[in-house]
């Protein structure tokens, strides 16, 4: 299929064209011709994938249909979006497919003065894309009415959700005229956006081109096991590759990204962080210069995940892992783009092995370890490929002295120092790294520090029954006396994997 089926207007087709571009990606094919059809759609695709064009394109030939002649010019339609990046390539994108048609847009977003925007406002715009902090404060102040609205876009519904922004959409919902066309997208589609999406849509067309969380296979996924520390080292080990000309760098916390940009200027690397403490003409600037090629290396935040399109980008390496495994998605998918092909590597320390576990049961898939490298972790990293791994209840860790079992019975020693720590011994991360003495077989529930080798010979669970029955531990030397104390706790049956 080509854009000339898609019952386009000449005007568009025209811009289309111009943009080098003639076949639609499938979201766009399955999109368009519902929202042409004036229908609620919801769009479920992973980023990257062409959901702007697939929104954009309709809504411009219906707003160019009964153009307003002069006169007031009210919003006509309004496009929400989670981050000023996001917002100002979508308002990038309607000025360049509208560029041939008599319409006006506007973009509004916090981070900067609101006076150029009220004066947009002011002179009339069809089309107004807004992150929901700006767009209240000009609503509060009577700079801007909805009650024209003809087509509503809630763009990267999930990701209002991840920033903390569902409260301040319900309220702009609240003010939309109950006879419009919405356009519902969202890279996923937890409990509470699929709440939301009923109850602002109107019998809609679900279109759904890859599974909820997925990865695009055009981008190959490596992970490096290495200890934090060794992480600066690696990266500049990576960047040596003249065949990487540029990387986009995703680090946790805010300060994280700027020792990052910091650290890689140092070493010669041209480098700039992007985040939310950054004004906006300084993410503007970065933004420019990494496109241009005057960066060679961009670090951001989780806020510019989604908002960042760079053509040709090729490279992401996640230095930190992120706790919320779609991000992961997000992040990876700024590569890989529109068909073309990418590489995603990610970093990965003994505390964020959690977070790998996470990752791979939401993808589906094992990422690939990168076992050959000069900063490898000195844990044992699990084998690559080994996805019966990911869903095992417990892994089995072992040694020289045998194999030790967790138990499941008793107070879950060693539990409770670190979030998600389970999860950790699985990958042998966390306090202990998955040695036996330190890491699983504490889990036995509350034994002394040291039983797990005790006497040259491995205990198994520690101090109490790993096997939820009474048969004393295992160890040498003469058995204690038997102590009478309070009658001990029913028995717990053993799992069934045990």
């Amino acid at each position: 299929m080509t854009f000339d089926e898609l019952q386009l207007h000449d005007t568009l087709l025209r811009a289309v064209k111009a943009e080098g571009y003639t076949t639609p990606t499938p979201i766009q094919m399955k999109a368009i011709p519902h929202a042409l059809a004036g229908k609620d759609v919801l769009g479920v695709a992973q980023t990257g994938t062409g959901k702007t064009a697939a929104f954009a394109l309709p809504i411009l030939q219906r707003l160019s249909a009964k153009a307003p002649t002069g006169g007031a010019r009210p919003v006509r339609c309004l496009v929400l979006t989670p981050t000023r990046e996001l917002a100002g390539q979508v308002s990038e994108s309607f000025a360049t497919y509208g560029k041939n048609l008599p319409l006006r847009h506007a973009v509004i977003f916090g981070g900067v003065g609101q006076g150029a925007q009220v004066q947009s406002l002011k002179s009339g715009v069809d089309v107004l894309v807004a992150t929901p902090g700006r767009l209240l404060d000009l609503m509060d102040q009577g700079y801007v009415s909805l009650r024209s609205l003809e087509v509503f876009v809630l763009d990267e519904a999930d990701r209002m959700l991840d920033m903390g922004f569902i409260h301040d959409v319900r309220k702009v919902i609240k003010a939309l005229p109950s006879k419009r066309q919405t356009l519902f997208f969202s890279a996923t589609m937890p409990p509470e956006i699929v709440d939301l999406s009923r109850n602002i849509l109107t019998d809609p067309i679900r279109v759904e081109v890859t599974p909820v969380s997925s990865t695009a296979e055009t981008v190959a996924q490596q992970v490096y096991f290495v200890e934090r520390e060794q992480k600066r080292g690696l990266l500049t080990h990576l960047l040596k590759d003249g065949k990487i000309e540029r990387a986009l760098v995703f680090t946790r916390t805010k300060h994280g990204a700027n020792r990052v940009a910091k650290q890689l200027e140092g070493s010669g690397v041209t480098a700039a962080a992007i985040h939310g403490n950054k004004s906006q003409n300084a993410r503007e600037r970065a933004l420019d210069d990494f496109r241009n090629g005057a960066l060679r290396v961009l670090v951001a935040t989780d806020i510019a995940a989604r908002g960042i399109d760079i053509d040709g980008l090729s490279f992401v390496v996640n230095y930190d892992l992120p706790n919320v495994p779609e991000q992961y998605v997000h992040r990876i998918g700024r590569t890989g783009r529109a068909g073309a092909t990418g590489t995603a590597v990610s970093f990965c320390d003994g505390e964020e092995r959690a977070y790998l576990r996470d990752i791979e049961r939401t993808i589906r898939r094992s990422v690939p370890v990168v076992e050959e490298h000069p900063y490898r972790s000195g844990l044992a990293a699990p084998r690559p490929g080994a996805s019966a791994s990911v869903d095992e209840p417990v892994a089995r860790s072992s040694n020289s002295g045998g194999q030790s079992r967790g138990g499941q019975g008793g107070g879950g020693g060693g539990r409770g120092n670190q979030p998600g720590s389970s999860s950790r011994r699985r990958r042998g991360g966390g306090a202990g790294q998955g040695r036996p003495e330190a890491g699983r077989s504490a889990r036995g529930g509350g034994g002394s520090s040291g039983s797990g080798r005790g006497g040259g010979q491995q205990s198994r669970g520690g101090g109490a029954p790993s096997r939820g029955g009474s048969a004393p531990s295992r160890s040498s030397g003469p058995a204690p006396t038997p102590v009478k104390a309070a009658e001990p706790p029913p028995r717990r049956q053993s799992p069934k994997w045990l």
